[in-house]
């Protein structure tokens, strides 16, 4: 599979993950980009041996877009550390079923994932294992009963998006886990990471990458 490389330079590597491929290698054992791109390194540059390529964070498996990779150790630990001090700005669009009540606010709640089903559900902060969830969104446009939605993560929390906003009653156009009883079998998710800011870790300098929304439904019957 050929998977688009966005920019590259000794320390890191962006690339635009497809859709339906892993993040990383897991039980189903199919190709993920982590895996494919160490082999379209090690055959580029004639590299023997084990090629290191650092993940730095995830994107569900049916979700596609913008993802960095760490091309050194020394690169991985930095910016696993500015992930988690909220130095990484992670822009995501998505196409939700209706539209929400406020065209633009922000979504507060607590999350706790289920390891055995792999679901992750809202639950109350005093519950085991709950971590708080957060994200600001805006409402791009709306139309044939679907909204576009401009969402800024602030929070990286498994399935995330897609929780938060089914809990207020708008799950994701496709999403076949937590919108069953609006989505038909067979639809694609539309959650699309479009924007990924952050500090170049040897740099330091403060550099953004994108990935353009996919040509296809539900995406196309927006005009932005």
């Amino acid at each position: 599979m050929n998977i688009p490389v966005i920019y590259e330079d000794n320390h890191i590597l962006i690339a635009e993950k497809p859709v339906n491929i892993p993040s990383q290698k897991d039980e189903s054992e199919d190709d993920d980009i982590l895996t494919l791109l160490k082999n379209d390194i090690k055959k580029r540059y004639d590299k023997p041996g084990n090629v290191y390529l650092g993940l730095v964070h995830r994107l569900d498996r049916p979700a596609g877009g913008v993802m960095v990779f760490a091309r050194t150790s020394k690169a991985a630990a930095r910016l696993s550390s500015q992930m988690r001090s909220g130095g990484f700005k992670k822009t995501y669009m998505a196409v939700v079923i209706g539209k929400p009540e406020s065209p633009k606010g922000s979504l507060k709640n607590f999350l706790i994932k289920d390891a055995k089903t792999n679901t992750v559900r809202t639950t109350d902060k005093t519950a085991g294992g709950a971590k708080p969830a957060m994200l600001d969104y805006e409402v791009v446009e709306h139309t044939e009963g679907l909204s576009l939605v401009r969402i800024n993560l602030l929070t990286g929390r498994p399935h995330q998006i897609r929780v938060q906003f089914s809990a207020i009653g708008h799950p994701l156009w496709g999403d076949q886990k937590y919108g069953r009883d609006f989505n038909k079998p067979g639809q694609q998710l539309a959650l699309w990471a479009v924007e990924i800011a952050f500090d170049h870790p040897v740099t330091k300098e403060r550099i953004s990458f994108s990935s353009p929304l996919p040509v296809a439904e539900p995406w196309s019957i927006f005009t932005r």
